[in-house]
């Protein structure tokens, strides 16, 4: 974000690319002096599976490990507080995270009661956790949601299925992993969902008015690696570089918005998964195209860079004229990876749309949104997009 007295910018420091780069927590889980992690992963057999692949992989560097399968799709403050008892009964000193952003989420939020204790509410807002987590190990296995690089927390409340967000740069992981062969096996719709969650990132952080010439390059380029690689990604999952190129998109999507900030999507789809549970990346994916029409006017010049990174600008066209080109790629490209045609497809319902209007105008993640809104004008936007 930019202040005062410029920006701050923040990073894990250390992220792996790459194909096979999962090997490597081996040596640097054992560098991070780690003796026994908690590794936190999804409920189900595919969590399972990746916890004891990375457990197997913490042994080898000589790191104990005990397995914590429990993380679910908008992660719960009952599974944080499982988890933080499971950290504290395993005697351990690390947090191993793998997985998507619920598994990453949770890692984070069992993290903050482990250092901090208390009610994870107590910490919703910025810079509100005042001890350090313990080191966190983050490993991406869905190129999307950005959690492995982030200062961020979504943690959806048990009693009133609200989601809150918890955002200070020592929830920023200390390692991240992507590594594109974690994710071969994503099936086209959990593929096509985070690879529009990542878009998002990239989109929202291009037109944020907390941009800096850093976020901007990164933002653009992933952009651009994202609409190269998407529909390669969900049309054939086996396709190594597109999954690589995801991976790069993602984590550039990542680092741009942990600094610039997002805006009016993001603050429209936690409501949505919160009161549905629903994917955040098929919220983002829904409401994405509506909102960057609406932002038009305001950001005309910044959509027309995303109209370049798409791929659908032209040199001689005006500023609005690209921008109304990105709007359209936009849902041509949610059509081509199969993303539902409206809200009302995944089962939202038309009565409950003030309420959400109500909840999206509370979010302080669409503060910098580059054009302010009202709930009249949120309201309008989900019935655009029923």
């Amino acid at each position: 974000m930019v202040g005062v007295g410029g920006c701050r910018y923040y990073i894990p420091s250390l992220n792996l690319l790459g194909a096979g780069c999962v090997g490597e927590i081996r040596r640097e889980a054992r560098i991070l002096g780690g003796k026994r992690a908690l590794v936190v992963a999804s409920r189900g057999e595919v969590g399972e599976a990746q916890a004891a692949q990375i457990g197997e992989l913490l042994r080898e560097g000589g790191v104990d490990s005990v397995s914590f399968c429990e993380a679910v799709p908008n992660p719960t403050v009952d599974v944080a507080v499982r988890g933080a008892e499971a950290f504290l009964a395993g005697d351990c000193d690390l947090l191993v995270a793998v997985g998507g952003g619920s598994a990453i989420d949770s890692a984070k939020a069992v993290g903050i009661l482990v250092s901090n204790g208390g009610n994870l509410r107590d910490y919703e807002g910025y810079g509100r956790v005042a001890v350090p987590l313990p080191r966190l190990v983050a490993i991406s296995t869905t190129a999307g949601t950005g959690s492995e690089v982030t200062q961020f927390a979504v943690v959806s409340d048990d009693r009133d299925h609200s989601k809150f967000t918890i955002t200070d740069w020592r929830l920023t992981p200390c390692v991240s992993v992507n590594d594109p062969e974690m994710m071969l096996s994503m099936p086209p719709s959990l593929t096509a969902a985070t690879g529009m969650d990542a878009l998002t990132h990239g989109v929202e952080a291009l037109l944020s008015t907390g941009a800096t010439p850093i976020t901007d390059g990164k933002a653009f380029k992933a952009v651009q690696l994202i609409r190269r690689n998407l529909p390669r990604a969900v049309q054939k999952g086996e396709d190594l570089e597109a999954r690589e190129g995801m991976c790069y998109g993602s984590f550039l999507a990542g680092t741009a918005f942990n600094n610039a900030g997002l805006g009016l999507t993001h603050a429209m789809a936690h409501p949505l998964g919160g009161l549905y549970n629903l994917p955040h990346g098929l919220c983002n994916a829904l409401l994405l195209p509506h909102v960057a029409r609406f932002n038009l006017d305001a950001s005309p010049l910044k959509m027309g860079e995303v109209a370049l990174a798409l791929g659908v600008g032209k040199g001689w066209h005006s500023e609005r004229e690209n921008g109304e080109a990105a709007v359209r790629d936009l849902f041509a490209l949610a059509r081509e990876v199969g993303i539902p045609s409206g809200l009302s497809s995944v089962g939202v319902r038309a009565e409950d749309l003030p309420g959400l209007a109500e909840e999206a105008m509370r979010e302080a993640i669409g503060a910098t949104n580059p054009r302010p809104y009202t709930r009249e004008q949120v309201l309008a936007l989900y019935r655009e997009a029923l």
